[in-house]
């Protein structure tokens, strides 16, 4: 007998093979207007090999087999080392080729560099963003360490700026590419690092030992950690190396891996220091302002992060939706779920003007008003873009259905990743207060934003409702209403470059759908097909 039971028809072949930057159209135009058009060739060319079915199976495999923890070797001597899975080493090794961890800190550096490294590390995010929390780090700790690397490291500078990635054990001068890790949070304090309970205490040669415990020491298997101590002084900041100068290993026991609910391809570890040794970056009790210093780079690429794992989940139902035929129409076509798609697509467009301007004002941060406003609207779109995040992502599992839910996809794997974003480098609550002190303390704050605002006061009554609204909160702002201030910034934020750059109707559109607490109307046929057409890349 013929046992066939059916034939499979109409189910989407799953996305790959596309151009990750082409397929943009929000973020190639942000790339130029912000300055890094120069890069546009170099990124289309990641953008395509991203965007193989290859590149996409070296993100699963990384966060199928997560790494492995070797505490001892076979005769019982102590390894504190870390396995990782293959596919994890071939993205390290594309990340650093495509210097995603020191493109903005060449000598060198061209004027966009701080906006083509975002729109680099965006495209990655898209394959596999496990890897991004060594590159962050590396990336935020860099410019600290070309201006403070105690003497006995300075040749670490030539390999900290190289492109290679080099993951052997061996002393950092030995090496051909290095990684930078960080040791902030303890069991009692979290975000309360003023808590922290590691002692440093000063050697007769400069350096100082170590005893404590980090609850969450990142990346362990770095070739230095930037670690939190008290200090005579008080708290203060440590350049930890993982080998010593004399070739011996430090002190810094490797006590588990964490078991994570997403970012599995990542290892992050618990760590005690067993008079470990280090050296003091800047003076005792500065680790405040020196964690600072990195803090708002760690942050801003947190947004970048969830901004690509977003953009990425609506790359899959749009290309599911365009397959996916239902009741005698393609998916895409259909009215509700064409509204669903575009107003995802309008979310994402408001989101990549905001972040690009934020990376061009990274860029110019010499500039004292381009560097206020990078540092109030780094927490405000933290905040706001990686708290969108879940719900987003888990509107494109609706989009898929019952597939998108199946670990075949890849929908579940960023939506595991999306919380982590949230709560690295400071949760939601810290983002607001965040903000709320740079509105208090930062000199000439609220000048800035009304420069900014003013030049497109007049057109959009949404918009203008909204700046009325915060302008009063700003006058008394109260900690309760921190969120809600936080929230209301960002889309202001964003709401000013969508009526600077985007096409009036889209613009208009887009301050209707976040800014009208009313709630919005339907977007018009006009505004969903350019939003759709963008979202695939098929408009400039």
């Amino acid at each position: 007998m013929h046992w066939q039971t059916h034939t499979v028809f109409n189910q989407p072949v799953p996305l790959s093979n596309s151009n990750l930057f082409l397929s943009d159209c929000a973020l190639h135009d942000a790339v130029a207007r912000e300055g890094a058009e120069w890069d546009s060739e170099f990124l289309a060319s990641i953008g395509q090999q991203l965007g193989t079915a290859e590149s996409l199976e070296l993100g699963r495999l990384a966060n199928a087999n997560p790494p492995e923890l070797l505490r001892y070797d076979p005769r019982g001597e102590r390894l504190d080392d870390v396995r990782f899975h293959p596919a994890w080493h071939l993205l390290m090794q594309g990340l650093c080729a495509n210097r995603v961890h020191n493109l903005a800190w060449e000598d060198e550096a061209r004027k966009g560099s701080f906006v083509a490294r975002a729109a680099r590390f965006v495209l990655h995010a898209q394959v596999e963003a496990g890897t991004l929390c060594p590159i962050t780090m590396t990336f935020a700790a860099t410019p600290l360490l070309q201006q403070s690397l105690p003497k006995p490291f300075h040749d670490w500078l030539s390999p900290l700026m190289s492109d290679r990635y080099d993951p052997h054990l061996a002393s950092g001068a030995q090496k051909r590419g290095l990684l930078i890790g960080m040791g902030m949070t303890e069991k009692q304090g979290g975000s309360d690092v003023l808590s922290n309970t590691t002692r440093a205490e000063k050697c007769s040669d400069g350096s100082y030992r170590l005893i404590g415990h980090k609850w969450f020491f990142s990346v362990p298997q770095s070739d230095a950690h930037l670690v939190l101590a008290q200090a005579h002084g008080g708290l203060s900041c440590f350049f930890v190396p993982r080998i010593l100068p004399d070739g011996q290993r430090n002190e810094v026991r490797l006590e588990r891996l964490k078991d994570k609910l997403g970012n599995r391809s990542n290892a992050s570890s618990e760590v005690e220091l067993m008079n470990a040794s280090g050296w003091l970056l800047g003076e005792e009790g500065e680790g405040v302002r020196q964690i600072l210093k990195m803090g708002g780079l760690t942050r801003f690429d947190c947004a970048l992060g969830s901004h690509g794992l977003m953009r990425r989940a609506l790359s899959v139902a749009l290309y599911h939706a365009h397959q996916r035929q239902t009741f005698g129409k393609n998916l895409v076509d259909q009215p509700l779920m064409r509204d669903v798609l575009s107003r995802m697509a309008l979310q994402l467009e408001g989101q990549t003007a905001l972040l690009f301007r934020l990376a061009r004002a990274w860029d110019r941060r010499e500039d004292s008003q381009e560097s206020a406003w990078a540092r109030l609207f780094t927490p405000a779109a933290k905040y706001s873009v990686c708290k969108g995040g879940i719900p987003f992502v888990a509107e494109a599992m609706e989009v898929l259905g019952g597939v998108g839910y199946c670990e075949e996809s890849e929908l579940p794997r960023i939506y595991r990743e999306m919380p982590v974003n949230s709560i690295w480098e400071g949760s939601g609550n810290i983002m607001c207060l965040d903000v709320l002190r740079v509105l208090a303390k930062q000199s000439g704050i609220q000048d800035v934003l009304h420069d900014d605002f003013a030049q497109v006061k007049g057109q959009d009554r949404h918009f203008d409702r909204g700046w009325r609204q915060l302008q009063q909160k700003l006058r008394k702002p109260q900690e309760a209403q921190g969120r809600e201030i936080t929230q209301q910034l960002y889309l202001l934020g964003a709401g000013a470059q969508m009526l600077r750059h985007a096409s009036p109707p889209v613009a208009q559109a887009w301050c209707r759908m976040m800014l009208d607490p009313r709630g919005s109307t339907l977007l018009s046929e006009q505004v969903q097909n350019d939003l759709l057409l963008r979202a695939t890349g098929r408009v400039g």
